[in-house]
């Protein structure tokens, strides 16, 4: 099976050393392998969760699903205990404590209509609704790349964060389809990816360089439509959130005093940092961020001449989740539109070797019994980081001796 041409461009070709037929084969063949493998499993363990005839108790819609419960009755959706005696009606374990949505208030909107649903019925949408976000994320980012016939993309499709985003029924990919969606109407429709932001803003901690520069953009652009668009998002959404529950802001103010969230490990660099130096020092965590907030706003006066949100936009978002004050595993998945870009621009065969082993690896590594608490996946949102500056230099590479001159003759 040979590396997929399309990965390469003339400008990059001649950046991979050559290897030999046979070489390059069984090394295709034995990435291949793997990855194929991890993505059958996956695959697998999704259509089992699809087709499961028991409870969605064991994973975590269960926490949107009584949220809405609570939500549709006017009632509190951080408290603990009524949402644990709800969770329990939908399947959930009776000896476990309750698992309470963290999103911010203005998120009740997205899991209102769950309080319409039995828990098993609400499982089977909230899955296929992730599913369509993320294909429809791939599909759109790859007509924005000019390239969306290009089979390359497909392997979007087996990125292991998007899978655990369906398969834990998480909602970074919400987040996901906000971010194509502004980058592919930023320019042309404004105020509708201002409105598109604000399924960015269900994850808010995971962009904020990004935001940063974002700011910095609007501004210089005078954009202001986006933020007209993401204020009447984000301020419809906070209406509806305090008209199902007029407290709303206090109880997501006291939950998240009293969540535990400061006793808990997260496997990002922001919290093992803190864990590292001083456990209770919860400011050392948006260390990090606020560093990355700071190099965002020189990137930006840096490049804001040819500013590109295609190209810079990749560079922000692997930095901001590199930085991000706390992620799991399933928030990984919105780095995927910077991985695609850098792989089909510029990355070379080996490149793009090592970025499906890094993503069956995180596969093989839960199938091996590592849980989303556990340190030994520390090294996936800095991969992402440090493979997107990999390709990124080797472009720069490129264009330094585009730039030099020729010898005549």
């Amino acid at each position: 099976m040979a590396a997929p041409a399309t990965a390469l461009t003339p400008e990059t070709s001649h950046l991979a050393r050559p290897a030999g037929p046979r070489q390059a084969t069984l090394a295709d063949m034995a990435v291949a392998t793997i990855c194929i493998a991890a993505f059958v499993l996956y695959l697998l363990g999704i259509v089992l969760l699809l087709g499961s005839t028991t409870s969605p108790g064991g994973h975590d819609f269960i926490a949107f699903w009584a949220a809405g419960q609570q939500l549709i009755h006017h009632a509190n959706p951080y408290d603990a205990a009524n949402v644990l005696r709800t969770e329990i009606t939908g399947g959930f374990k009776a000896d476990s404590h309750a698992l309470i949505m963290r999103n911010p208030p203005w998120a009740a909107c997205l899991v209102l209509p769950l309080g319409l649903l039995g828990a098993k019925a609400g499982s089977l949408v909230w899955a296929g609704v992730l599913l369509a976000c993320l294909v429809a994320s791939v599909r759109l980012f790859s007509h924005l790349l000019g390239r969306p016939n290009d089979p390359l993309h497909l392997l979007a499709f087996a990125f292991n964060p998007g899978l655990l985003c369906i398969l834990a029924e998480q909602t970074s990919l919400f987040a996901l389809l906000g971010l194509v969606l502004f980058l592919r109407w930023h320019r042309l429709r404004p105020f509708a990816a201002g409105l598109a932001l604000y399924l960015c803003a269900l994850k808010p901690h995971l962009f904020l360089p990004f935001a940063a520069a974002l700011v910095l953009w609007v501004v210089a652009t005078r954009s202001y439509r986006i933020l007209v668009g993401f204020g009447l998002a984000l301020a419809a959404a906070s209406a509806g959130a305090t008209w199902c529950d007029p407290g709303i802001w206090a109880h997501y103010r006291q939950m998240m005093q009293h969540s535990g969230i400061s006793t808990e490990f997260i496997p990002c660099l922001a919290v093992a940092l803190r864990f590292a130096v001083h456990r209770q020092t919860m400011w050392l965590q948006f260390v990090p961020a606020g560093l990355g907030c700071v190099w965002a706003v020189w990137y930006f006066l840096r490049h804001h001449g040819r500013w590109d949100w295609m190209e810079h936009g990749a560079m922000l978002l692997a930095v901001s989740l590199a930085v991000s004050p706390y992620s799991w595993w399933t928030d990984q998945a919105v780095v995927l539109p910077a991985l695609m870009l850098a792989t089909a621009r510029w990355a070379s065969p080996l490149h793009i070797r090592f970025l499906m082993l890094a993503s069956a690896a995180m596969a093989i590594q839960q199938l091996c019994g590592a849980t989303l608490h556990s340190p030994w996946v520390l090294w996936t949102a800095p991969f992402w980081l440090a493979w997107y500056l990999s390709v990124a230099t080797g472009k720069r590479s490129v264009e330094m001796l585009s730039q030099m001159p020729q010898p005549a003759g």
